[in-house]
């Protein structure tokens, strides 16, 4: 089995093309590798493309909408890996709406491993609870309410 020479500009541009198809709503999958791994906060570990499918259905089904913000994009590609460290925006299923800097929802960090011009890894790296419905647990939450 080869594997295709990538540039950095490439692998850049692979992570850069799954957060607008994800931002447009439109498919991305054919963007993973068939034996890729996922990992969101609270879902776990995906393993494969079959599994990475179901946890973005699971994961979709609490967001409306998300866009993230391009402009201010700070990565780090070393070799395969490319880090991507951002701040998002959107509303979640039930209506309530988050924004980067104005609610503790909306930064985060996404690591790729991108080979042959496939996310062979996907790990993010954020807090899931867009709607703040978990500021109960956390006494410096607790004293913004």
């Amino acid at each position: 089995m080869s594997q295709q020479t990538m540039t950095e500009e490439q692998r850049k541009s692979v992570a850069l093309e799954y957060l607008k198809r994800l931002d447009r709503g439109e498919p991305f999958f054919d963007l993973f590798a068939e034996d890729a791994q996922l990992y969101f906060p609270k879902w776990g570990l995906a393993n494969g493309k079959e599994e990475i499918e179901h946890a973005f259905s699971d994961i979709a089904g609490i967001l409306k909408a998300i866009r993230h913000d391009y402009a201010y994009f700070n990565y780090i590609i070393n070799g395969d890996q490319v880090v991507v460290e951002g701040t998002s925006s959107g509303m979640t299923a039930d209506g309530i709406e988050w924004r980067a800097g104005v609610t503790h929802a909306g930064r985060w960090c996404d690591v790729f491993e991108i080979r042959d011009f496939k996310i062979q890894r996907l790990f993010i790296y954020l807090d899931p609870d867009y709607a703040g419905a978990d500021v109960a647990r956390y006494p410096w939450l607790r004293h913004r309410e």
